[in-house]
């Protein structure tokens, strides 16, 4: 791990959403798109694309194509809006089926102590991240308007630079290197952080193992968010 640039702490955390921070069941992804096919096409969606570990800029281009939709990117705006009220009008649904993962308020909330600008990179576009998040009490702390979304584009890597670009141009210092930090809780996840040369942190909460988020190559790995602080702290140069 290159600890030199850790020299004065990250100065960046970027969070994956599901199954890092929160977890829903129910179906509620695809009640999203459900619900947003609909609104777009006006028939009831058939099959929908594979989405782990996907941004909704690749899930809907697919989704749209196995529906027999031929040129899926004219629907991209259109679809994105009915995604995003999709999800608003869902967000008492995920209070109910959600579940804070173990650890996410107290890791949160020991960066911020560190006084580190923390935003997310999601497959969600940012609506939905917003409404997730928010649904069940983690947005506060976070700073959405510097993250990478899953309309930005569908490759992980690209997403963290864009999220790095974003927050330097707000806050006016960059964040070179392994000062910007990615938590998540897949091998995508892991590969976008190490392709935008940035510090990579693996959680096994989801449906990736410890051994699957080493081989990725992540430079911590941790089987939960639980005791974030204590974990992380040296290693991170707190």
């Amino acid at each position: 791990m290159p600890t030199d640039q850790l020299a004065h702490g990250p100065s960046l955390i970027l969070w994956d959403v599901d199954r890092t921070l929160v977890s829903f069941g129910g179906g509620t992804s695809r009640a999203i798109y459900e619900r947003a096919f609909r609104q777009v096409t006006g028939k009831p969606l058939g099959e929908l694309a594979d989405m782990s570990g996907r941004t909704d800029r690749a899930i809907t281009a697919e989704t749209l194509r196995l529906n027999g939709i031929d040129e899926p990117e004219a629907l991209f705006s259109d679809f994105y809006a009915a995604l995003a009220t999709a999800a608003e009008q869902l967000a008492d649904r995920m209070r109910e089926v959600g579940t804070v993962l173990p650890g996410a308020p107290e890791a949160i909330a020991s960066c911020a102590a560190q006084g580190t600008v923390q935003s997310t990179v999601t497959g969600n576009i940012r609506p939905i991240a917003i409404t997730k998040l928010t649904a069940l009490g983690l947005g506060d702390g976070l700073d959405f308007t510097v993250g990478g979304y899953g309309d930005d584009g569908s490759d992980r890597a690209d997403l963290v630079r864009l999220a790095r670009q974003r927050a330097s141009e707000k806050y006016g210092h960059g964040f070179p290197g392994t000062r910007t930090v990615v938590i998540g809780d897949t091998p995508h996840d892991i590969r976008g952080a190490l392709d935008a040369d940035a510090l990579a942190i693996g959680v096994a909460s989801g449906k990736s193992t410890s051994a699957e988020l080493r081989e990725a190559g992540a430079d911590i790995v941790l089987p939960r968010l639980t005791n974030f602080a204590t974990h992380c702290a040296k290693p991170l140069c707190w």
